[in-house]
């Protein structure tokens, strides 16, 4: 571990980081010695050689939440809860330093970070208080001298897949529902950013969380979630990443038929009528645009605008987006570095394709001076429709904009895409707002605002953007079987 690292030295538990694997309740290494580095996206610092697991490791994790898993199933709802929200108590308790990893890890400003730790420590409270609720449901008897029931149980170990771009929050609301309902837990966090999940694993051991309850194996994909969807143990898969990879493990769970939760890609419209508070449009434009940096799956992509208002919306959030600063995460920037390279090409391309097709470059549109992962914020005028970045998930601060004439012209283009997660919309009519809200094939619809997710929501979208929905007691349907029990009394 690099203990000279600004970020890393400035831990006041520095127990919370680690390197290995958590397995069956015990800290353990990959079986072959096989280790791969994870680096701050800031500077490429190394931080932590992290165990990388293999195939076998993925099976005796899967083995080890299966042999607990029929207790933890049994285990009385009050007890779930109060580990739960010991869970959430040492969460909050260590908040600076799980913000502080993942600064480090993934590069985001460290007030988002915090603001990560608060969000995904939400789903811990709130699925504690979830975890005693009753789950019988009262039915009336169709049949003569008979009582039915209807009942819901765990359906097992859930498999969990998360992302590098929300390493905490991505965790949380899955682990949060699974284990509420009963559920065992294994865990596969992106290798690029594993150090948020294997600080929660070692605040959970600290909750009291039986061994093999909760269990997070580091590694690369194909190989350790290629062996769970094989294995039959395996129950139920919840997966947050691309549109991609949610096809194969569709796929993939067909075989042993797994209960499937899947937040996959967006390509957020934002909608700006003529009548909207143009000051409000322009604030609520630069929050979704921007946050995480703009590798955010709930991220606008396409800024569509009356044509009326449209020099003044664009010379306006140019404006503002030439003053959004950009550094590393723990200086509090408003943007920090990519994730990776691939992330910065992506952005150039998008870029360049849009101009080439006769965008107008407003600002920004290459690399920053931070560093080799910063990508200066961008915005882009007058956008073709057949421009790349009006089909593709740019996950970065690049920002297209594009002028419409009609209200059924906006709700058309709006919808034009694969993907359905979550659209915005500006306008103060409020028949507007109940015609668009209702038009638009989006799981999620954000009116006058940006934020609006949350543990008591279902967060979730339509189309290719996935299946399921996280959060709120709807995220514990995926966790559960009903059974349904008929007495006869004669």
């Amino acid at each position: 571990m690099n203990s000279d690292h600004p970020i890393l030295a400035a831990l006041d538990d520095p127990e919370l980081l680690r390197a290995k694997a958590y397995l069956g309740g015990a800290w353990i290494e990959a079986r072959d010695g096989r280790t791969k580095p994870v680096t701050d996206p800031a500077d490429g610092t190394e931080l932590v050689w992290v165990s990388c697991m293999g195939v076998a490791d993925a099976q005796l994790a899967a083995k080890a939440a299966d042999d607990a898993w029929q207790d933890w199933a049994v285990t009385l709802p009050q007890e779930r809860m109060a580990i739960l929200r010991r869970w959430f108590d040492l969460m909050m308790e260590h908040r600076e330093d799980l913000a502080r990893i993942m600064t480090a890890e993934q590069g985001k400003p460290i007030s988002e970070a915090r603001g990560e730790i608060d969000y995904g420590a939400a789903f811990v409270e709130f699925y504690a208080e979830e975890a005693r609720r009753p789950n019988i449901e009262s039915v009336t008897s169709h049949l003569p001298d008979a009582e039915v029931e209807v009942w819901r149980e765990p359906v097992g170990v859930a498999a969990l897949i998360t992302p590098w771009n929300f390493p905490c929050a991505m965790l949380t609301r899955k682990a949060a529902a699974a284990l509420a309902a009963g559920c065992t837990v294994v865990a596969h966090p992106s290798i690029e950013t594993p150090l948020s999940a294997l600080a929660l694993a070692k605040l959970a051991e600290r909750a009291g969380m039986p061994d093999g309850v909760f269990n997070v194996i580091t590694g690369d994909a194909p190989e350790i979630v290629g062996a769970w969807m094989e294995d039959p143990r395996i129950r139920a898969v919840s997966f947050t990443g691309s549109t991609e990879v949610g096809r194969l493990l569709y796929r993939q769970g067909a075989d042993t038929i797994k209960r499937l939760v899947l937040e996959l890609g967006g390509h957020a419209p934002f909608v700006v009528f003529a009548d909207a508070d143009m000051d409000q449009a322009v604030d609520e434009a630069i929050k979704a645009k921007f946050a995480t940096s703009g590798q955010d799956c709930l991220g606008a992509n396409r800024f569509l605008v009356e044509r009326s208002v449209y020099e003044d919306f664009c010379t306006a959030f140019a404006e503002r987006t030439r003053a959004l600063t950009v550094g590393k995460g723990i200086d509090d920037p408003d943007i920090g570095p990519l994730m990776n390279a691939g992330a910065v090409a992506k952005q150039r391309e998008h870029v360049e394709d849009a101009k080439a097709k006769g965008a107008r470059l407003l600002c920004g549109g290459g690399g920053h001076a931070a560093g080799e992962l910063f990508f200066e914020p961008t915005v882009l005028a007058d956008v073709p429709e057949d421009a790349l970045i009006m089909h593709e998930e740019t996950f970065g601060p690049v920002a297209a904009i594009a002028p419409f004439d009609t209200e059924q012209e906006a709700i058309t283009r709006a919808n034009a895409t694969e993907y359905g997660l979550v659209a915005y919309l500006h306008t103060q009519d409020p028949r507007r707002i109940y015609r668009a809200s209702r038009a638009m094939r989006f799981g999620m619809v954000a009116v006058n605002r940006t934020k609006v997710t949350g543990a008591p929501i279902p967060f979730g979208g339509m189309k290719q953007s996935g299946l399921g929905r996280e959060g709120s007691r709807l995220g514990l349907e995926a966790f559960t079987e009903v059974k349904y029990v008929c007495r006869d009394w004669a």
